[in-house]
This record gives C-alpha cells, structure tokens and sequence, in this order.
C-alpha cells in the first residue's frame, strides 16, 4: 500500500515502530499497573490517529451519480439518493461497506449507527429499514454529523438551537468568572 500511496518508505518504517510493541499502563496516585505490550491501534487522542485511520481506510471508496461514502477521519457517512423506491444501489453499498470493515477487522458500532431520510414526496412510504450484522439501523429525524445537526427537512432549527444553546452554555461560565473576579 505505501507504494500505492507513494508513501517514503522511512515514514512506513517509523509509523510502524510507532505502532507496534507499545508498552502501556494505568498511574493512579502513587500506584501503577503491570506493563502490557499493545500491537494493534493507534494511541488514542494523538494528532497522527485520525491520518492513520484514512490511510488504513482509504482503500475503499465509492462515488456513482447517487450514492457516495463520505468519510472523515473514523466518522463514515452513506449518502444515497433513492428514486422510485429503488433502494439497491444503497443498501448495496451499506452491505459492502459491513463486508469491508469486517475483512478489515473494523468494528462499526451498530448502536451508534443511524439513518436520516430526507423524503420531500407528499405520500411518504415509510424506507425499507437497513440491517446491519442483525441489527435493525435507527431512522432518526435529526443527527449530529461534524458538529452540525441535520434534520429530516434539511432545515437550519435544530442546529440553531443547538448552537445557542451552546452559547447560553459558555456566557453562564464566563459571568460566573466575572462574578468571582476572575475575568474583568
């Protein structure tokens, strides 16, 4: 793959000292853990994850005139334009996408998965519901995706509210440092 990639053989070299035969442990106070030697993933919540986790995944793409798998970083996204109640297309890509990660030995986190669909048709028949590794996928009306909330309507409301709620949020912690002096 680093060919592939075009990726300096060093940098393969030092990713791979970087990721193989990590000791870890636990520090809590004084006392610390017996030393395990970790072989798979990467340190969480270091800035060299989310590139490795494209470069492990960027292997598999999709793009066609109505479906595209959107990711970013370990986020994955399906987007499929259904007409005429053909669902093949994507569910199709849902599946490959399963078979990928399972080949791949990624864990998709079934819980976690959602499915928004945006239906503008005045007699709306309810979608097909996606299965993944035998868990019926969560139609949702509104999902939080990057930051931004995005409704079934593909209105602006819920991320509105959402954002100033946020605000509200932090102009209470910075009145409560004004109140004890902390801030002027």
């Amino acid at each position: 793959m680093a060919n592939l990639l075009k990726v300096d053989l060093d940098i393969v070299a030092w990713i791979t000292d970087y990721l193989t035969d990590r000791p870890q442990f636990v520090r809590l106070q004084s006392s610390l853990s017996d030393v395990a030697v970790s072989n798979t993933g990467s340190p969480q919540g270091t800035v060299l994850s989310p590139f490795l986790f494209t470069l492990y995944t960027s292997d598999f793409r999709y793009n066609s005139g109505t479906c595209h798998l959107q990711k970013f970083a370990d986020d994955s996204s399906i987007v499929g334009c259904i007409t005429e109640d053909n669902y093949e297309e994507y569910s199709g890509l849902v599946q490959s996408f399963v078979r990928w990660s399972e080949a791949n030995h990624l864990l998709l986190n079934t819980s976690k998965t959602k499915e928004l669909v945006v239906d503008f048709r005045r007699n709306k028949k309810p979608p097909t519901p996606i299965t993944i590794q035998g868990n019926e996928v969560e139609v949702v009306e509104v999902y939080k995706y990057l930051g931004v909330h995005i409704n079934d309507k593909l209105g602006w409301a819920d991320n509105t509210e959402a954002l100033y709620k946020k605000g509200q949020c932090r102009l209470f912690f910075l009145r409560r440092l004004r109140k004890v002096g902390a801030i002027v």
